[in-house]
């Protein structure tokens, strides 16, 4: 029988042990010169620094293009950026004149932005979710995503590395690899893995490749790789952003979502990708309701008169991580909030059901992603995928059991799918995070958003412990992890998660917490 977490009984190892955690790191040495000129640049600074002609967009641009080269490319070799943009000094120059002209797009004018490698872009980049049967693919048109950051300003440096597949290819992957971009690395301790699905995306903002990055999040592929890598993830309701131009897992639960060092920082792009796409139907659902301006809800006292659910059920598991958490949960308090604990969300387990409906959802969209490539793809179909990685060397590092047995599935038209779908909604949402957020009449939940990373293992693949992104995202629901503390060096994360188009009162939470704890701290690629 599972022990039931309470704060009281951690009280005591809390007091004894708690304030030592974070200060013994394993002896080590760093690969890299972490001298970078922009390093742990916000938004606001760098924009503050454009208007008093501190540098141009396309000096910063070149900055982080040198920082690329020799953190990622030479060094520790953090393989967390798959190729760079060609095009962004031209991009650069162009943005500066018209800063020149007295024109700004907004906040995210000239900031340096790196995209998860299977979100489209229609530039001379490639976009191969990592693997090397896309190689060469050059997609029709932008992405959603990439056009909206494009029209404010940004700056797309380039595309981050992913598990492959977005970690929907094999149970035994190592999380971060892919046959295109080989294994990104943790850039706390290098031979710690930077979990997944966005894993270069992670990597990246947080070893300061780039100043925000785009993740996209199935299940915990954002807010896992934030846990990670010491950084803020925003996995936004399902909607919010439209998923057009991204190679797709499910229809049901996925999202792009921001990732920065911030949460201020992720607000101000969020607010930037936010819209009604009529090519992604579930984006009809947020007009009215979504805003272009989230830093308008960031407030140091947020925490003040709020009522949070402490979901218990991933604690116990890592002793260390515990101890962190009754210390966030102690700041929740100590800034106004009300903290009450449940064990449970939802009474019925949907994980097989929930899993039906990727394999169904995942033939179904990456079939007709293909087919959106036109006659220039270099693969036409889910079939023409698995037949391609039977005969690649490299593709062939790990097992494609998901791939095939996503292939073995009907359409979406299937009773199996159509139940396992009213099974997973009806239980995440309606008998789960929106009754239990009435029945305790809460603001939001928080959790931690996972344990340390593990040593990366590409024999047995990934060694989770815990983790709080279920709930959230089965449901299509918002989540937003920000850094919660250390333990033995490396970074940790605490979510914040609640309903459907939530996203104005969890960053109300997580900015108040965040503001008042002020966790994160840049890598420092220690070699052990």
């Amino acid at each position: 029988m599972r022990r039931k977490f309470s704060i009281q009984i951690f009280l005591f190892v809390f007091l004894i042990a708690g304030a030592c955690l974070g200060q013994n790191p394993a002896p080590a040495t760093s690969s890299v010169n972490t001298d970078f000129l922009f390093s742990e640049f916000s938004v606001a600074r760098l924009q503050h620094g454009y208007a008093k002609g501190y540098y141009s967009i396309r000096q910063v641009v070149e900055a982080y293009l040198d920082q690329i080269a020799a953190v990622d490319d030479s060094g520790p070799m953090l393989n967390a950026v798959i190729q760079v943009n060609p095009d962004a000094l031209e991009i650069a120059d162009k943005l500066d004149a018209e800063l020149k002209a007295g024109k700004s797009r907004g906040p995210m004018h000239g900031v340096p932005v790196l995209l998860k490698d299977n979100i489209d872009t229609h530039d001379r980049m490639e976009t191969t979710a990592g693997s090397r049967a896309l190689m060469g693919s050059h997609p029709l048109q932008d992405s959603w995503v990439a056009k909206k950051l494009r029209e404010a300003g940004a700056v797309i440096l380039g595309k981050t590395n992913l598990s492959e597949w977005a970690n929907f290819r094999s149970d035994m992957s190592s999380s971060g690899w892919s046959g295109v971009g080989g294994q990104t690395k943790n850039p706390y301790v290098l031979d710690r893995n930077p979990c997944g699905s966005s894993s270069g995306s992670g990597a990246a903002v947080s070893a300061n490749l780039c100043m925000i990055a785009i993740g996209t999040e199935t299940n915990g592929s954002i807010v896992c790789p934030a846990n990670a890598n010491g950084v803020v993830g925003i996995k936004p309701t399902v909607g919010l952003i439209s998923r057009t131009g991204i190679i797709p897992i499910s229809y049901t639960q996925d999202t792009p979502g921001p990732m920065a060092r911030t949460v201020t920082d992720a607000a101000i792009c969020l607010g930037a990708l936010v819209g009604v796409d009529a090519k992604d139907p579930k984006t009809k659902l947020s007009a009215g309701i979504s805003f272009t301006d989230y830093t308008q809800f960031l407030k140091k006292d947020g925490l003040k008169g709020k009522r949070i659910g402490l979901f218990t059920q991933p604690l116990g598991q890592h002793r260390k991580v515990d101890s962190l958490m009754v210390q966030a949960v102690e700041l929740l308090k100590m800034q106004g909030a009300e903290v009450v604990e449940l064990e449970t969300i939802s009474e019925a387990n949907v994980g097989a059901a929930s899993f039906e409906v990727l394999l169904y959802e995942f033939k179904d969209g990456l079939n007709r992603y293909f087919e959106g490539l036109g006659d220039s793809a270099p693969i036409h179909n889910l079939e023409a995928l698995i037949a391609f990685n039977k005969v690649d060397s490299v593709e062939s590092m790990f097992d494609q059991e998901l791939l095939i047995k996503a292939q073995a599935k009907g359409n979406l038209d299937t009773p199996e799918y159509l139940e396992a779908l009213e099974k997973m909604l009806t239980a995440s949402q309606k008998d789960g995070l929106d009754r239990v957020m009435t029945e305790y009449r809460l603001d939001a939940i928080v959790s931690p958003s996972g344990a340390p990373a593990w040593k990366t293992d590409w024999v047995d693949g990934d060694h989770f412990i815990l983790g709080s992104s279920s709930p959230a995202a089965r449901a299509g629901y918002p989540n937003i992890s920000v850094p919660m503390g250390f333990v033995d060096g490396l970074p940790v994360g605490l979510s914040f998660f609640g309903r459907a188009w939530s996203e104005p009162v969890l960053l109300e939470i997580a900015f108040a917490y965040e503001q008042n704890s002020l966790h994160r701290k840049p890598p420092l690629f220690l070699e052990h």
